[in-house]
């Protein structure tokens, strides 16, 4: 933590972020930072843009400790399995670890969505059609996961934020130019 001449602690969004998350995850309090989000900013807004639809979708989902139902259900729409059309619930958890990256990436960009929801039959198609990193019992499939680029910044550096946050999956595929984010426990591949 930075100081200051009058040995004040940097209380900045990032540094208290970073910090109140590292906390709660060392007590195994949370596994997410939605807590330390919520402290700091009002609202949770999210930006997409799917690459798949060719849609878009700005959208406040949360104010304080509170989810916007509404607004959950646009993203379960947005985020619906695209070659089937079915939508499935997305887990809040996830948003908020979207919400929390984009924070540290200076909230200026728009979520590039390559995968979101997968039906089972899509996720076996997929499997099936010689995507190898495809797993039979794929997080997609239960709406904790999304495949992602991030407008305002390069894949190196949400797979760097991904990792500092230390919560949920994180999946680094630059050669197919994505990142895999989801709200399962912590690890990276």
């Amino acid at each position: 933590m930075v100081t200051e001449k009058n040995s004040q602690p940097d209380l900045s969004r990032r540094s208290f972020l970073l910090t109140s998350t590292r906390i709660v995850l060392g007590l195994g309090v949370v596994s997410v930072p939605t807590i330390a989000c919520a402290k700091v900013m009002e609202k949770r807004t999210l930006s997409f843009f799917h690459t798949r639809t060719q849609q878009g979708l700005t959208v406040t989902y949360a104010s304080g400790k509170t989810y916007d139902r509404k607004a959950l259900a646009q993203i379960n729409r947005f985020l619906r399995d695209y070659q089937t059309g079915q939508v499935h619930s997305i887990d809040p958890r996830l948003l908020d670890i979207l919400w929390a990256i984009q924070g540290e990436m200076g909230r200026k960009g728009v979520y590039e969505i390559i995968s979101g929801y997968r039906s089972p039959k899509t996720n076996r198609g997929m499997r099936r059609g010689g995507h190898p990193g495809v797993a039979r019992q794929s997080l997609h499939m239960k709406g904790k996961a999304v495949d992602i680029r991030y407008s305002g910044a390069n894949l190196s550096q949400v797979k760097q934020c991904a990792h500092a946050l230390q919560t949920g999956g994180v999946g680094f595929y630059p050669r197919d130019n994505f990142v895999h984010l989801d709200s399962g426990q912590f690890r990276t591949w």
